[in-house]
């Protein structure tokens, strides 16, 4: 599986999420509660672009009238038919077995690991005289 770099950490704060096509499939970032997690961008019912549907939790129930919220921002809901998927696994809520939405391994890695290579840059001498900027070619 290839690694691709999606964006530093301080431009996908908790609570966000960062739409991208890679290799021609879209896929959608999450950071859950500072957890990473990718998505096909993709309904299985459908096609919609399901990552823009909106985050809500699963409502569970142990006893007739007892409704708890659990997983609460981990499941997306499709903006066409409201079908939902746990953001973790890709799960469907909806049909278990038949549905899944493609999931992504995403994590933190520090950048020295991430660019490394004999990268060479170009640099030009630059030189400040009275208020101009001069460029030496």
């Amino acid at each position: 599986m290839a690694r691709h770099v999606i964006a530093p950490v301080d431009e996908l704060p908790p609570g966000t999420r960062k739409f991208l096509e890679i290799d021609g499939r879209p896929i959608a970032i999450f950071n859950i509660k500072g957890e990473y997690f990718g998505l096909m961008n993709r309904c299985p019912h459908q096609g919609a672009a399901l990552c823009e549907g909106p985050l809500i939790g699963l409502a569970q129930s142990s006893n007739p009238g007892e409704i708890e919220y659990t997983k609460l921002g981990e499941i997306i809901r499709c903006p066409w038919h409201g079908w939902e998927f746990d953001i973790r696994t890709g799960q469907s809520y909806c049909d278990p077995r038949r549905f899944r939405v493609k999931a992504y391994p995403a994590h933190v890695e520090p950048g020295a690991s991430v660019v490394k290579g004999p990268y060479v840059a170009e640099t030009i001498p630059v030189k400040v005289e009275s208020d101009y900027v001069v460029v030496e070619l």
